[in-house]
């Protein structure tokens, strides 16, 4: 194992840590369309994965998080972005989500 990848392995963040990803999911390789974001482990219905997109007043458009960067489309998706204030939006399933499927939504103009 390089000294890199060992590293993460034994790394361990405080509860109160930013972390770009929950720990549930993970960035890798799509059929869809470059990189998605794939659940680690089977995830339930209704479960909010994170923040999606920011606005920072008088900055203009929104910003994505790193969650918000990778989310491909799917007509079939299984997985909803919703405003959570006026300056945030956030990631929830629709339905059980097995180990190992990509998160995916319907894009949209919001």
């Amino acid at each position: 194992m390089p000294k890199a990848e060992a590293y993460s392995q034994r790394k361990k963040f405080a509860k109160n840590s930013y972390r770009p990803l929950p720990k549930i999911l993970t960035i890798r390789e799509s059929g869809i369309d470059g990189l998605g974001l794939f659940a680690v482990e089977n995830i339930k219905k209704g479960y909010y994965l994170g923040e999606t997109h920011f606005k920072v007043p008088g900055a203009g458009d929104w910003l994505r998080t790193p969650l918000g960067g990778f989310i491909n489309h799917s007509d079939n998706s299984n997985a909803e972005i919703n405003s959570l204030s006026p300056t945030a939006r956030g990631l929830t399933t629709l339905r059980d989500i097995g180990k190992g499927e990509e998160i995916t939504i319907i894009y949209t103009l919001y």
